[in-house]
């Protein structure tokens, strides 16, 4: 693996900062190098890997640092890197399913700016926006707001109003999506083949999508405080979902989970839920999250093998299978 310094983007897509209308250097203090290592016995640690690394954004003057989730969930540590090369350790103070977004408490002084946030619904498509991994001005990518639409994960996530951009970052877990004033308004998540959707010939072709940063403002207290979003869990069934020519199909199972506890295997089709007909991974979801909390019972309508099978599965809260590290 080549060390992060090793390349660069090409010169006409790296922002300058006589171009801004903001301060390029503070916001590039404000982001930080993070590794986190996992135990192999975690129950992300066959999908995820046990080394992960990325970006974090230094959110206040007390060390509260903010990434995507997927890079911290089930660490059992943590450092962080800033700019300057001052490394400081940290700790996972919460990880929202629901949104993806994870939060980091550094455990000692950071030599870093923060950022500020900015409402991403007045964003619109079209904008021209900055995406800032650690590495320096020369990982900060000038790029434009592509879509904003909903994105459903195989691994039972949704959001409502995604942001794409392109073209794509290489190191988007944890980047910054950032507005022409220096705010704030997303998370890097993902790289995607298609930055806007409804178009295959379109010539944009790949692109990241972000976590928008509206829907962590009224569970950012509570996250810091008690690390729990305060909202109830939604219904995990522990399966592997995919869309193709408007059926659901799973595509896995995940090992000692609802959906394999209630004898769900690979290649069923999902054709209903509680009766109601379902011909998206997004539509699937959000019939599942609305007959209640975690725990609640799933009735499911399956194709396998050209028959209808019903089943019922017994949910459950997707962090009680999460690893929980010693705390030292």
């Amino acid at each position: 693996m080549s060390h992060y310094k090793d390349w660069s983007f090409p010169d006409v897509l790296v922002p300058k900062a006589k171009d801004l209308s903001f301060d390029l250097d503070a916001l590039l203090d404000s982001i930080v190098e993070l590794r986190a290592d996992v135990p192999e016995q975690a129950f992300t640690a066959n999908t995820l890997g046990t080394t992960r690394s990325g970006s974090g954004i230094v959110l206040d003057d007390r060390g509260t640092v903010l990434t995507i989730g997927y890079l911290i969930t089930e660490a059992q540590s943590v450092f962080l890197t800033t700019r300057s090369g001052q490394v400081v350790q940290a700790v996972p103070l919460a990880y929202d399913q629901a949104t993806g977004f994870g939060l980091l408490k550094a455990l000692g002084p950071l030599k870093a700016s923060w950022v500020r946030r900015a409402d991403s619904r007045r964003s619109h498509v079209g904008d021209t926006v900055y995406l800032l991994s650690h590495g320096g001005q020369t990982h900060a990518l000038k790029a434009r707001l592509a879509d904003k639409r909903p994105f459903a994960g195989y691994w039972e996530y949704l959001l409502e109003a995604a942001l794409f951009t392109t073209p794509p970052h290489p190191e988007w877990s944890g980047a910054g999506l950032f507005n022409s004033d220096g705010e704030l308004i997303g998370v890097g998540s993902l790289l995607v083949q298609q930055a806007i959707d409804g178009d295959p010939d379109d010539k944009s072709g790949q692109g990241n999508m972000f976590v928008p940063i509206d829907i962590l403002e009224p569970i950012l207290e509570s996250l810091m405080t008690t690390g729990q979003s305060g909202q109830p869990a939604r219904p995990w069934l522990g399966l592997y979902a995919a869309e193709d020519d408007n059926r659901v199909i799973v595509g896995g199972i995940a090992d000692k989970g609802p959906a394999m506890q209630a004898g769900l295997l690979q290649g069923d089709l999902i054709l209903d839920v509680a009766g109601t007909r379902v011909h998206s991974l997004a539509t699937f979801l959000r019939e599942v999250w609305a007959l209640g909390p975690a725990g609640v019972e799933v009735p499911l309508t399956l194709g396998r093998e050209g028959e209808l099978l019903k089943l019922r599965v017994r949910s459950a809260d997707r962090n009680s299978m999460m690893y929980r590290p010693t705390a030292h």
